[in-house]
Parts: structure tokens; C-alpha cells; sequence
């Protein structure tokens, strides 16, 4: 008989992980005790020592489904206290936290049976959840994870419940946000003006639906627009949200619903239903299917992750419109009161409840690639659990980027890295964006030391981290841009050493003072080379070319000495020429995200955009599935080799007057740019004797280009790394900001 104290790290709280060691510690006849900590589970185990290296063994290998085991540390203890059973203690805060909370989780089996039995007593109870699902990281104010320090800390349990928190044998054991009809949380509908309307709500929110009304529907991390996917409903909500032509995700009531209008693989099918239950961007059986919610050949699809969500579309909706709340790019809606005051004129109904959420989080939007989920949002279902990096990364608080922002902060090797918080080019997302860090903050112990931002000084990320250096005497690290793209993916594949880099993005600020997007490098997390790029493409009028593509398209004509450009593009541009001649506000970029929108342009997609990548999502979206590459040329330029995009632009000008199908001309065009990347990566292996190559930015959400990027460089025998854990876009620099920033101040 020995005694043994354990110490278990990792995601070990709030997903039914003591009772899971309660149920090991009578499996291997062991007494003792165990307690949430603020640094994970500690334990006492007294009994025979094989019992306890069997137990130990089954803590590693058996861990319930949403738990997430790190590390079992064991030291034995001198003599024994004569523990006559096992107990879950009282838990207590430590000196320095360092628990992982779970993210939110989606409902589980047990509770959606449940919830639609007859004879359960929660049946039809909207916030149903036990230890394996339901609100998580949006309901907790502080840790230890207990209910106390959640928003649930004003609904005392019931009697039943009581009972079954305390039954070791019962599935909502410890779950802190158990409860039921009588001591939970309530389900209320609110009309157009805010008004209480008497009655079933979810049967008020249906109803409405049902005649083409627009519901806001409370979730778990923010508020939801929910309508009829109907042609006529759906273009009212975008006339009242003022979103022209940006897609809408589709909830859908089962996975036969989407299988209806989507081609979903068995790791599609595995994603959409997984317990994190995220937007999954499909491929739309037909380009021509359902036009007035997603333009493009993809859609975003997602199950129902609540029961509210289940309830709203039982029997009645095989698929809804389900978008976020939010105005005009600020954040999403989650309260109440705003949501009512905001969306009045938007919303014809509120179905809302009087659990609050602590901290917002839109949903995640992922698909596959390479046999992995690959990011283009993380958030709901994700955060806040950690991305374990190759180094540790303690101290260190990475402030993103601006557009797609985000930030990070590093404790240990790990790295916990935001949600969702759109673009910062407003108070109410930068408000957003400040208060998280702080409960980040507070969440995970971390009082940073170390500073990292982009070298950009006019983003609000920026801004935050020179203020907050200069106001706490904090170092501070300025890492440009696609060097944190690079470090970003080197981290995201676990490596720690010299890589070539294909950064293609719209816009990051370069070390020269130029705007660059089309690079690929070559280095680590203590500095790069720039070894090739992408020739400039003039930008007439900055910002305005940006929404009107059209210039770029025509000043890409104009560089490429192709007669008449007007007349390819469509349009006036006597003013265009004007500036073109004479230099003025033309802004050069060698942004591969500005030359499709120019591409796009050219070939007829689109001469203006409602949002941002709609140029080249449309592009792609046009392609035949395999193309023939155009000439590719190289030339040097103050010891940088650039891709010669002149040549293309002729060649997709000589097919367009010709009549070629933009089909194949979309094609060629991506082709071409595989190739060109092919080009520069083997001068570059050339030039450092590299073989291994990441794929990082933005362009690279684009699958034509990244599967067949991959394929190209893979038949090469270069190793290829793309992300699989943080997103190819500017969410995901954070991450590199961090790697830089540690090893620099190293």
C-alpha cells in the first residue's frame, strides 16, 4: 500500500473528468480525493502501487471524449491517511493558474434523445446539457471552472438536479450548467418591438419563420438571423441587413438535408457532426443551386448545436438561413437589451433567453484539405482550447493583425488564440478586442511581459500594443508581416527550422516600406529573406481599387501593353489614364490578392465587389477543375526574382477577345499561378539547398491553389506543410507574431 499525489493538466474541467477519476478510482479499488485546482486536477490515491500504475495508465489512455489529458505527473507520498473511500473535494485557487478551459460543445446524443422523449423529465427543455456538451468557455467568468464563477451562478439546482450532480453515477455528475425546467434558465419571444408574446416561443419563432419573417435566435455564443432560405426572405434580409451579396451559412436539420444540395465526403460528414459543430464550407452540387444565399460553387453548412436549435427546425425546416447578428462589421450581438434596441427594423422577432453569455463567439467556419479541418475561422467549438507550439512561448501576447484580427497569448508552450473578432476598423470591435485580451488575461494567469505586433503602424493592433509597451514598460516586438505568416505555419506544423515560405496574401506591410502580398521566403522564426515576389500591380486610387476592381483591371492592361484595355474591361477610364500617366495616386503592391481581383476584372467576373475576396472566391468559383499554365517569366529586381504577371495579362487578354469560356481561361489563369510558384520555390531550393515548404495567407483559402500548389511542389519532392490547427489568413499570424517575438527576445 502506497499513498501518491497526482497533478493532471489539460482540458480536465468541465467535461466530466472527475467523475470519470471517481468512477477509475473504483474500478482499481483505490481511495482518496480529488479537486479542480488552478492548475488543472490534483489528487490523493492511497491503495496497492500496480492499482495505481493501472490507474495512471487508464487516466492517459480512457479520458472521456471532450477531455483533453496533457500531463500526469505522480510523486509519492510519505505514509498513509487510512482514506476510507474517494471524494471530489471542494476545489481551491492556486498561485498561479494554468487549467484549460473547454470550448463550448455542441449537444451531445444522450441529451437530443433525451430532449424529444416523452417520458424524460427534461423533455423539450431548452438548455439541456450534461457533462459532454453545452456552454462551456462563453458562460465562465473566472476559475476554477465551478458554477459559482459561470453565468449560471444565478440558477440554483433543484432538488432532482442537486441529486444527480451528486450521483457518481449519473452523466450530468459535477456538470455546472446542469438544470431543468424547474430551476433553469427560461425561453422567451419577444415581437418586432420587444414586446413579451404569450405561449409556446419556440411555436412563436416558428410561426413567424414559417410565414417569411426573420427571427433573432439566441445561441450559445452570440445571436443569431434566422429566416427561410426562400429567395424572397432571404434577399428582405439583405436589403434590412445591408449585406449585398456576401454568402450566408445554412443550417440544416440533418445530414440528409445538406447531402440534398452538397457533395460531402466521409471527413465532411465526420466534421459537420463532430462535437465542435462548425460551419463546414461544401462544394454545391450545382454552381446554379440556390444563388441568393451563396453566389460561389461552395456554401457554408452547419448542424443544430443547441437544443433551441434542434427545437426551432423539428419537423418543420430542413434548412434555415442562420447568420450572425451584427451591424455593419461590428461584432456579433449577444446581449439582450442590444439585441432588441440594434436589430429593431432587422429582426420581426427575438427568441431569447435570460442566460447571460460572458464572452461572444461566432461560429467556425472550416473545410477540408490534405485529409485535416483547415481553417478559415476559428472560434465557436475551438476556443479557447490551446495550440501547443514548438517552443514555449511564456509571456508573450501577440496582438494580430487588422483585418481577420486576432490575438494570442502564450503560457508555457501554449498558445491560447482568440476567437473570432472580425475586422478592426471600428470602436465597437476594437472595444470587443481589448476587453477579451483582458479576460484572457484573467482567464489563464498570463501577465505578459512580451509584446508582439505587426510592423503596419496605422493598425488598431498596432496602436494597442505601442500604448500598452509604453504604459506598462513592456518590450516590444514588430515582426513584419509575412514573416508572422511563415512562422504561423512553421509553428502550426510543429517545425523549428529554416523553411521556404509561399506567403500570398491581399496586404502586409513590407520591410521596404512597400505594400507586399505575392512573397515567397526564406527563413525561421529569427529573421527571412525575400527571395522572390510578385512584379507590382498598380493600385489607381488605393482603396477605391479595392471596391472597384475594375481599375485594377485596367491598369494591369495599360502594364502590359495591351491595346484598347477599355474595351476588355468595360468602362470609361480617361481619368484612369490620366493618373496611370502621371503617377498619381497609384499605390504599387505586389499583392497576389489584388491581382486576381484584377483577373477577375479582366475576364468579365466582376468590375466592382461588395466584400472583400468576392473577385477571387468568383474566379474560382468559375474554373473548370484543371487547367493548362500560360508562359510563366522571372526577372530580377534589386536581388528579389519576380513573377512577370505581364505575359498572363496579355494571354488572358487574347482569350477573353477571342470568346474563350471564362471556365477554362479561370483555369489557365490559377494554373498559371501553381506553376509561377513552382518556379520560385525550386530557384529558391536552388538558391538554400531547402526542401520543405509552407503555404501561408490568405490566396491560400483558395482550393484550386492549394491542392494543386501541393500536388506540384509534392511531385518535386519538396515536403509541403499548410495549416491545419490556426487559419491560413490574417487569424492566424498571431501565432507566428508569438514564435518571433519569443525567439527574437531570446
Amino acid at each position: 500500500m502506497i499513498r501518491t499525489g497526482l497533478q493532471i493538466d489539460g482540458i480536465v474541467q468541465g467535461v466530466g473528468f472527475r467523475p470519470f477519476i471517481h468512477r477509475l478510482a473504483e474500478k482499481h479499488a483505490l481511495n482518496g480525493w480529488i479537486r479542480n485546482s488552478s492548475s488543472g486536477v490534483e489528487l490523493e490515491l492511497e491503495g496497492e502501487e500496480g492499482n495505481i500504475a493501472a490507474f495512471i495508465a487508464d487516466v492517459r489512455d480512457c479520458a472521456p471524449p471532450l477531455a483533453h489529458v496533457d500531463r500526469v505527473t505522480a510523486h509519492r507520498l510519505d505514509g498513509l491517511r487510512g482514506y476510507s473511500s474517494f471524494e471530489i473535494v471542494r476545489s481551491r485557487a492556486g498561485d498561479r493558474m494554468r487549467t484549460l478551459v473547454s470550448p463550448d460543445v455542441g449537444i451531445c446524443d444522450d441529451c437530443l434523445r433525451e430532449l424529444f422523449d416523452p417520458d424524460d423529465r427534461r423533455y423539450r427543455f431548452p438548455f439541456i446539457n450534461c457533462t459532454n456538451c453545452g456552454p462551456r468557455f462563453t458562460i465562465i467568468e473566472d476559475i476554477p471552472y465551478d458554477r459559482a464563477k459561470t453565468t449560471m451562478a444565478g440558477f440554483a439546482m433543484c432538488p432532482d438536479c442537486l441529486a444527480e450532480y451528486r450521483d457518481i453515477r449519473s452523466r450530468r455528475y459535477h456538470a455546472q450548467p446542469d438544470c431543468c425546467g424547474i430551476c433553469g434558465p427560461s425561453l422567451f419571444f419577444l415581437d418586432a418591438s420587444g414586446t413579451p408574446v404569450p405561449g409556446d416561443p419556440i411555436e412563436s419563432a416558428r410561426r413567424l419563420i414559417a410565414s417569411g419573417g426573420i427571427v433573432a435566435v439566441k445561441g450559445l455564443g452570440g445571436i443569431h438571423l434566422a429566416c427561410l432560405p426562400e429567395e424572397g426572405v432571404v434577399r428582405e434580409l439583405r436589403r434590412r441587413k445591408k449585406r449585398d451579396e456576401k454568402p450566408f451559412a445554412l443550417m440544416c436539420r440533418e445530414l440528409s438535408d445538406a447531402e440534398d444540395i452538397c457533395l460531402l465526403s466521409a471527413f465532411e460528414r465526420a466534421l459537420l457532426t463532430s462535437p465542435s459543430k462548425p460551419i463546414v464550407l461544401l462544394k454545391k452540387r450545382s454552381l446554379s443551386l440556390l444563388p441568393h444565399i451563396s453566389e460561389n460553387a461552395c456554401i457554408g453548412v452547419m448542424l443544430p448545436y443547441t437544443p433551441v436549435h434542434c427545437l426551432l427546425m423539428e419537423g418543420r425546416f430542413g434548412r434555415l438561413v442562420m447568420t450572425s447578428a451584427n451591424i455593419s462589421e461590428t461584432p456579433i450581438i449577444y446581449e439582450n437589451k442590444e439585441a432588441v434596441e440594434s436589430l429593431r427594423g432587422i429582426a420581426d422577432g427575438f427568441l431569447l433567453n435570460d442566460r447571460d453569455i460572458r464572452t461572444r463567439c461566432d461560429d467556425s467556419l472550416v473545410r477540408e484539405a490534405d485529409g485535416h479541418p483547415y481553417f478559415l475561422r476559428r472560434s465557436r467549438g475551438y476556443t479557447p482550447a490551446p495550440v501547443r507550439a514548438p517552443m514555449e512561448l511564456d509571456g508573450v501576447l501577440a496582438c494580430g493583425a487588422e483585418q481577420k484580427a486576432s490575438f494570442g497569448l502564450g503560457k508555457g508552450s501554449d498558445f491560447f488564440l482568440s476567437g473570432h473578432i472580425g475586422d478592426l476598423k471600428n470602436i465597437e470591435s476594437y472595444d470587443n478586442y481589448t476587453s477579451q485580451i483582458s479576460h484572457f488575461e484573467k482567464l489563464f494567469d498570463v501577465s505578459p511581459d512580451l509584446l508582439a505586433c505587426d510592423l503596419h503602424p496605422d493598425y488598431l493592433s498596432t496602436v494597442y500594443a505601442q500604448r500598452r509597451a509604453e504604459a506598462e514598460s513592456l518590450e516590444l516586438v514588430r515582426i513584419q508581416h509575412h514573416h508572422a505568416h511563415l512562422a504561423s505555419c512553421m509553428a502550426d506544423n510543429g517545425l523549428d527550422r529554416d523553411c521556404i515560405g509561399v506567403i500570398w496574401d491581399g496586404a502586409g506591410l513590407g520591410t521596404d516600406g512597400t505594400i507586399w502580398g505575392g512573397e515567397v521566403l526564406y527563413g525561421g522564426y529569427g529573421g527571412f529573406s525575400r527571395l522572390c515576389s510578385l512584379r507590382t500591380v498598380p493600385l489607381p486610387g488605393g482603396d477605391a481599387a479595392v471596391r472597384d476592381i475594375g481599375r485594377i483591371g485596367y491598369a494591369l492592361l495599360r502594364d502590359a501593353q495591351v491595346s484598347d484595355p477599355e474595351a476588355i474591361v468595360g468602362g470609361e477610364f480617361a481619368f484612369l489614364a490620366s493618373m496611370l500617366d502621371s503617377g498619381a495616386c497609384i499605390f504599387p503592391t505586389s499583392s497576389m490578392g489584388r491581382l486576381f481581383d484584377g483577373a477577375a476584372a479582366i475576364m468579365g467576373i466582376r468590375r466592382r465587389v461588395s466584400y472583400e475576396g468576392q473577385g477571387a472566391v468568383l474566379l474560382e468559383s468559375a474554373a473548370a477543375d484543371a487547367g493548362n499554365p500560360y508562359p510563366v517569366e522571372f526577372y530580377e529586381n534589386g536581388g528579389v526574382r519576380l513573377f512577370d504577371h505581364r505575359e498572363l495579362i496579355r494571354a488572358l487578354a487574347r482569350d477573353v477577345r477571342a470568346g474563350r469560356s471564362v471556365r477554362a481561361v479561370a483555369a489557365d489563369f490559377m494554373q498559371t499561378l501553381c506553376a509561377a510558384a513552382l518556379a520560385a520555390v525550386s530557384y529558391a531550393a536552388g538558391v538554400t539547398g531547402c526542401r520543405d515548404v509552407c503555404l501561408s495567407g490568405g490566396v491560400f483559402q483558395n482550393m484550386f491553389l492549394l491542392r494543386g500548389l501541393t500536388r506540384a511542389l509534392r511531385a518535386e519532392g519538396f515536403g509541403v506543410f499548410i495549416h491545419s490547427r490556426v487559419s491560413c489568413t490574417d487569424e492566424g499570424v498571431s501565432f507566428g507574431q508569438a514564435a518571433v517575438a519569443k525567439r527574437r527576445s531570446n
